[in-house]
């Protein structure tokens, strides 16, 4: 039996076989058209799941060691949710308003202090004259640049949101997900064949614990970057800190490009104040990202998510041009997914030598024989 078996397997492409690789290429090709026409309502899904994902555990400690039904714990979990957003817009948008309201106000006054450093930098080096454009083409690139990304936030919000209606059915959905969440893992087990059960319930089982980790790490660290970056800005005089401060702790959950996106304001306005102003900001840019990037990262996020950023770059920008700019929120559970689906349905049951792997890729990169 084995040997007619391994004589199958080794057997050139029939008919039949070549058949069922058309049937599921066309089968792909179909599901991609189909998802493509539906992306703000995946994107609604995805997003649901994942917050579901991350808020189970509180459900479940809810539930088990405070004895309270699950669908109790879920509508209490709802309420505080809803209590802590409704503080935030109480205590926190009033300020932000304020503060956005006067940078809007300078917006004028700023970009002609940029303008003067600009010519004033021209004037004494000619030749960086002749490597940049004119400030009135600079002006007009940063307003297309600045439309580009407006239309990718209005669209994208659109498309996702389209109103209270779709915020109260995101609610109603997670409601629904998290209040009775076994039928949906069951079906999921259910699609799995027999032999591949055991792999979909340790993927489905890491991506929960890494999502849950990639929440909490994501949520520490933006609360330190972003309480880091508004003080020392605050410090240093460059307003409105609390907003760039909120702007860094955004930009925590926009992997690789966060980061780059919370500084051109930043070093915006601190060029408009004076060259002293510009180093100070870009001092406290660098010095707080690279805390981040060696020590908050590391401590918080690698052990557990294990990702290379060359990894997460490509899902950023691969969810970006799928969803618009709130795909990158999926960016890094997509990229945990994917891993983790290699690791189980092809590299565990091949069973590799990781350190035999390893040694021989060091001598590839060291250019050894």
């Amino acid at each position: 039996m084995k040997e007619s078996e391994h004589e199958n397997q080794n057997a050139p492409l029939s008919y039949h076989g070549a058949r069922r690789i058309l049937w599921l290429v066309f089968l792909l090709v179909v599901l991609w058209f189909v998802l493509r026409s539906l992306q703000p309502l995946v994107l609604l899904f995805a997003l649901v799941f994942l917050l579901a994902m991350v808020l189970n555990p509180i459900v479940v400690w809810l539930s088990g060691s405070c004895r309270i039904p699950r669908f109790v714990s879920v509508i209490l979990l709802m309420f505080a949710l809803i209590a802590v957003a409704g503080t935030i817009v109480l205590f926190a948008i009033p300020p932000l308003a304020r503060q956005t309201q006067e940078l809007v106000h300078n917006a004028p006054g700023v970009w002609q202090g940029i303008r003067t450093r600009i010519e004033s930098l021209t004037h004494n080096y000619p030749a960086v004259r002749e490597a940049l454009p004119r400030s009135d083409e600079i002006a007009g690139k940063v307003g297309a640049a600045a439309g580009t990304v407006g239309s990718i936030l209005l669209r994208s919000t659109i498309g996702l949101v389209g109103g209270a209606a779709s915020i109260v059915f995101a609610l109603l959905l997670l409601v629904f997900v998290l209040a009775n969440p076994r039928p949906l893992v069951a079906a999921y087990l259910a699609l799995a064949p027999d032999r591949y059960r055991e792999q979909a319930h340790r993927t489905l089982a890491r991506l929960m614990r890494q999502m849950t980790a990639w929440a909490r790490g994501v949520a520490i660290n933006g609360v330190i970057t972003g309480f880091s970056i508004g003080a020392l800005l605050w410090l240093i005089g460059l307003q409105p800190a609390l907003i760039f401060g909120v702007f860094a702790f955004l930009g925590e959950f926009l992997p690789n490009i966060g980061a780059f996106l919370v500084s051109i304001p930043i070093l915006l306005v601190a060029l408009s104040m004076g060259a002293t102003k510009f180093w100070l900001a870009l001092g406290v840019i660098v010095l707080v990202y690279q805390i981040e990037l060696n020590v908050l990262v590391p401590g918080v996020l690698g052990k557990e998510m294990r990702l290379h950023p060359v990894n997460i770059l490509f899902f950023t920008l691969a969810t970006a041009t799928m969803f618009g700019l709130l795909g990158v929120f999926l960016a890094v559970p997509a990229a945990a997914l994917v891993q983790i689906v290699i690791d189980e349905f092809y590299l565990r049951p091949r069973n590799p030598d990781y350190a035999a792997l390893d040694r021989e890729a060091a001598a590839l990169v060291e250019g050894k024989k």
